[in-house]
């Protein structure tokens, strides 16, 4: 009898201490989630879109014609404005294919296209019909896009040999391949570079952000980050702007490094370390947006890195965003998260203004091409939207990460383990030079890229 009350009296001093400790977890996940609700904050400065037709002139079909970076400008809007607009149907005009994964897309200059594929190999391809003009592998692990400026390559690699943890950048004539110079690098590196005033700056795992020289790749100067800069670094005004694995947002001046701001996201209240930032960021509207991996999409100012808006999604935003103005005045940022879902959010408040249920979950960033905003989702298809409303305008069972480039008159999307050329039935310049070709695909082999 006595045994019987003692197991009693601790199975019930043991039930209240579930009870208590069930209590106060409800409390603490109650104001664990209110910490994490949407944010917007209206007083933030906010530069509205220009309205005129004559603001920014809208590049037509040609022979020649530059996206040199991911994100397409410097700003890494991920939007090219076109004279006339897109439509399907789309043909298939050549791809290169070879078995190698392809994360991140391709860059244009003149009549030439530039990818880099998982295993740090660099194709030089005629964008016209496809025709491999030369390619060099320059490491054994890459995952970002190149950059192309002044017919310069400018590439970072992951992996500079097997088994090593630790990275390279390289500068290589864009006629040829041929290498101007290369630099190791401590640390892995995956951060699409930026180019600009004899400079290109990229981020590192271990944090360190470098702006080297462009005519010999001496270090100009670093920059220490508090955790891994994965993502390509926007240039605006004079700052460059990106986000880490502390889950911090910086603005540091592209002169000479100097940090401007540095803001940190709610996560790391309450004991819990922050999402991260893998996400490149948009610099539009005198904003600067980037999603992190607690689901949020985030709004900071350019000028000062004021909070402006938080909008929560279901799911890990790895999503790069695109920014644009639509032609019906409409100032929206773009972009799709692992909860299987794309969304437009107005630019100024955050509010989602529309979405759609996408083919399943959302990993690479958006791109639109006139009026037509594009995404792609893990489980292989590339789909077009309509800006303004996301009416599906076309889908195609292809891609997985980032979806596409244009040269205006034809599309390039990366295929997971290809790179497709598509156009409409719109005569384009250079269709009489080879259209039908095919590219000179490698000796299909498997490569499984880990990182």
């Amino acid at each position: 009898m006595i045994a019987w009350i003692r197991r009693h009296r601790t199975l019930t001093i043991a039930l209240g201490v579930i009870a208590v400790l069930a209590v106060a977890a409800g409390a603490f996940l109650a104001v664990r989630l209110s910490d994490q609700g949407d944010v917007s904050n209206p007083d933030v400065a906010f530069t509205a879109p220009v309205t005129t037709q004559a603001a920014k002139p809208k590049p037509g079909p040609s022979l020649l014609f530059d996206w040199p970076f991911y994100g397409y400008d410097k700003e890494r809007t991920k939007t090219l404005e076109l004279e006339q607009p897109m439509r399907p149907p789309f043909r298939k005009i050549w791809s290169l294919g070879g078995g190698v994964l392809l994360e991140f897309p391709p860059v244009l200059e003149g009549r030439s296209l530039y990818v880099l594929k998982n295993n740090a190999t660099l194709y030089a391809l005629n964008r016209i019909s496809g025709t491999v003009l030369w390619r060099k592998n320059l490491g054994a692990l890459a995952a970002s896009s190149p950059a192309v400026v002044g017919g310069v390559v400018y590439v970072t690699i992951l992996q500079r040999s097997k088994g090593t943890k630790a990275g390279r950048v390289v500068a290589l004539r864009a006629r040829d391949g041929r290498t101007q110079w290369s630099r190791p690098l401590p640390s892995r590196a995956e951060s699409s570079p930026m180019v600009s005033n004899g400079r290109v700056w990229f981020g590192s795992e271990n944090g360190t952000v470098y702006a080297l020289r462009t005519r010999d790749g001496g270090v100009d100067w670093t920059y220490q980050a508090e955790g891994a800069v994965k993502a390509g670094l926007a240039l605006s005004g004079g700052n460059l702007y990106f986000g880490d694995y502390a889950g911090k947002v910086y603005a540091i001046r592209a002169r000479d490094g100097h940090q401007t701001w540095k803001k940190s996201t709610s996560g790391s209240a309450l004991g819990f370390s922050s999402g991260t930032f893998y996400s490149t960021p948009a610099v539009a509207f005198g904003r600067v947006y980037l999603g992190n991996t607690d689901g949020n999409m985030y709004s900071y100012s350019a000028k000062d890195g004021a909070l402006a808006w938080r909008t929560g999604t279901g799911s890990y935003v790895y999503a790069s965003p695109a920014a644009t103005r639509t032609a019906k005045g409409n100032a929206l940022i773009y972009g799709g998260s692992y909860d299987g879902t794309f969304y437009a959010w107005d630019a100024k408040s955050g509010k989602v203004r529309w979405k759609h249920k996408a083919e399943g979950r959302i990993s690479g960033g958006a791109a639109v091409l006139g009026d037509l905003v594009f995404y792609s989702t893990l489980n292989h298809h590339t789909t077009a939207l309509s800006v303004d409303r996301g009416r599906k305008i076309w889908t195609i069972p292809r891609g997985a990460y980032n979806p596409v480039v244009s040269d205006t008159c034809r599309i390039y999307i990366a295929s997971t383990e290809s790179l497709l050329a598509l156009k409409t039935r719109r005569t384009c310049p250079g269709d009489k030079t080879g259209a039908k070709a095919k590219a000179k695909a490698p000796t299909r082999t498997t490569t499984t890229a880990k990182r």
